[in-house]
Order: structure tokens, then C-alpha cells, then sequence
């Protein structure tokens, strides 16, 4: 009796994720109707489009309204979105990224609280998840930046998303995707605010002096083949605050704008022009497709910076980057280097003087 008991309670643990699973996709769905009609869209056509019923419908609205978003409901017109707040969740990000881009984000793991979206990329990658596949979630409890460094993560104010990649081409080329998605991020975020964003080599998003973005990559290897590559992006939002120890050195959009900005908005602007600058660097095979554009937002360029890396630190002027995403500088002694590893410190950035 225990056995069948068990076998009865495994299948309605499989209706019900099966149950969710739909939710989830019909929300998605009658979500991305309502944004892309922007006016009235009738119950009727719900229906018809989504082949559900209408309770299925009015069930599904109800959820969106207990989400925070204003739903307009009026008699013989249909629904209406009046305003979309700051929600992140897996079904409106599928809702802002569906027909936007063809691989990028097309697959979408939302959690509210993880470890690290990186760690999970990863273990999706272990298990065959798709290239382009997207982890996000609205906190991190073991967020980390470069070189090991913590990366706070607090719940509802900030972006903590990591993008699989299988690429195809040799692992000697993968440290060029880490510039691809600083140039993507910065300009995505340049559009969006207006701010003068700009990229501190090689890979952090700065403004104003301080750091707004930090990029962590990550990947599986063979001697000549990639497993994978995972891409970890956390971008100061809506933080009105940060810790003393790094107050002096960080900002945010909220903090430099003013207002509160919709998270999940700039992920989907974020993969549309990722996927953009990615499908040029395959086909150059290097960063010329974006080197003069990536060069215009350096605060490096054209500066004299310290470089710290495993030899002498010493100082130069910085020159630009290269093809391969090294930069280049000129040494006090007019001999000229590229640079493709270590901490480049710029005067006037994080509080270098």
C-alpha cells in the first residue's frame, strides 16, 4: 500500500511541475501580447491565440496583478498593461526577449535566490543545456568578481545573469568574448540611460569614476577544444547605497540617475546587442568588427596607467587595443607593449590620483 502511495504521490509531484511549466509559458506569452499591442487586447483573442479558455485567462491576470503589474481590465475591450514595474522573474524575461533574438536568452532559469548564476550556468552546461542558454536571479549569496573578489549581491535592486556559450572556434580565442560583452554592455546601457558609460580595460563598465559593472568569464576546456564558456555580468541597478569598504568605488544607475530602472528590461537589451557583437567577432574571428567602436568608450585610452601584473609593475601611456583585445601602451622609454593580462590602474578611476 506504501508503494502505491508513494507511486501516486511521485505522479501528482509530475502533473504538478507539468501544470507550472504551462503557467508559466501561458503567462509568458499573454505577457508579450499585451506589451507588443499596447493598447486593449480582448479575452476573445487571448483565447484563440493561446488555444486556452478564458478562466484560464482570467487566472493567469490575476497572477500578473498580484506580480505588481497594473492590469487594466474594461468590458467589451479586453486587457491592458498601464505599467510594468521592476519584476524579474523567468516569465516576463521570456516575454521581453521572444522574437528579439534568435539564440541569446531563448532559453531562460530564473531563480530568486541562488549561489552564483555562474555556478548554475555551469551545471547547466554539464548537463546539455543550449548554446545562449540564460541564468538569472534576483540575489546571490556567493556572487564573486575577478581574481576571487566578493561581489555584493543584495535581493531587488541589481542584475546577477550569466550566459552559456558553446562556441566553435579555438580556446585561444575565448579572453575576446569577455570585451564583447563589456563593449555590449556598456553600449546597451549607454542607449538605454544616456549616461556617458565607459569600458576600463579590459572588462569592468565604469561611470563616472566608478565601477558599475564587473564581467566574470569562465570556461571548460580541451587542449584545442571548448566545453563551454560561461559569462557572468552583475550590474549595479537600483542600489541606493553600498558597503564602506567599497563606497568610495562603486555606483549605480539609480544613484546617478535618480529614478529606478526596470532590471529586466536591460537584460533582454543587453542579449539583443550581445548577440549582435558575438555574431561579428565569429565572423572576423577577432575584435575588428568592434575595435574602433569599443576604443571610443575606453576611459583608458589616450591615458597614462600603471599596469600590475605578474612582472614589474611600471607606467605607460595607453594606446588603444589590438585585434586580439590587448592593449597596447608606450613606456617611458618610447618602447611600445601589448598588454594581455593583469590590473591596469587609471588615474582618476576607483580612486587612483
Amino acid at each position: 500500500m506504501r508503494n502505491e502511495e508513494q507511486k501516486t504521490a511521485g505522479t501528482d509531484r509530475k502533473c504538478l511541475s507539468f501544470f507550472e511549466t504551462e503557467v508559466e509559458s501561458l503567462k509568458a506569452e499573454i505577457l508579450r501580447l499585451l506589451r507588443e499591442s499596447g493598447s486593449y487586447v480582448s479575452g476573445q483573442r487571448l483565447c484563440e491565440e493561446l488555444g486556452v479558455s478564458r478562466t484560464a485567462v482570467w487566472k493567469v491576470i490575476n497572477q500578473l496583478k498580484e506580480e505588481g503589474y497594473h492590469v487594466e481590465a474594461v468590458q467589451n475591450r479586453g486587457y491592458r498593461i498601464l505599467d510594468i514595474p521592476d519584476v524579474m522573474s523567468k516569465e516576463e524575461l521570456e516575454s521581453l526577449l521572444a522574437g528579439k533574438t534568435k539564440w541569446a536568452g531563448q532559453e531562460v532559469y530564473y531563480f530568486p535566490e541562488t549561489d552564483s548564476t555562474n555556478i548554475r550556468a555551469k551545471q547547466l552546461a554539464e548537463s546539455g543545456a543550449a548554446h545562449g542558454t540564460l541564468v538569472a536571479a534576483d540575489r546571490q549569496t556567493a556572487g564573486r568578481g575577478r581574481r576571487g573578489r566578493g561581489w555584493e549581491s543584495p535581493s531587488g535592486c541589481s542584475i546577477y545573469m550569466s550566459i552559456l556559450l558553446r562556441p566553435k572556434f579555438l580556446p585561444a580565442k575565448a579572453p575576446m568574448m569577455t570585451l564583447v560583452m563589456a563593449y555590449s554592455v556598456a553600449e546597451s546601457l549607454r542607449a538605454y540611460t544616456g549616461l556617458d558609460i565607459q569600458i576600463k580595460w579590459p572588462n569592468d563598465v565604469v561611470l563616472n569614476g566608478k565601477k558599475l559593472v564587473g564581467i566574470l568569464t569562465e570556461m571548460s576546456t580541451e587542449i584545442d577544444y571548448i566545453n563551454h564558456v560561461v559569462i557572468g555580468v552583475g550590474i549595479n541597478v537600483n542600489m541606493d547605497s553600498f558597503s564602506e569598504e567599497i563606497a568610495k568605488t562603486a555606483t549605480s544607475l539609480r544613484m546617478e540617475m535618480g529614478k529606478t530602472l526596470k532590471r529586466s528590461t536591460l537584460i533582454a537589451e543587453i542579449m539583443r546587442r550581445f548577440e549582435q557583437d558575438y555574431e561579428e567577432y565569429v565572423k572576423t574571428g577577432d575584435l575588428s568588427g568592434i575595435r574602433e567602436a569599443y576604443e571610443r568608450l575606453m576611459v583608458n585610452y589616450g591615458k597614462e596607467v600603471r599596469i600590475l601584473g605578474a612582472q614589474e609593475p611600471f607606467q605607460a601611456l595607453a594606446l588603444g587595443i589590438n585585434n586580439n583585445g590587448e592593449l597596447l601602451v608606450r613606456k617611458e622609454d618610447g618602447s611600445e607593449e601589448a598588454v594581455y593580462a593583469g590590473e591596469v590602474s587609471v588615474r582618476g578611476v576607483y580612486g587612483y590620483v
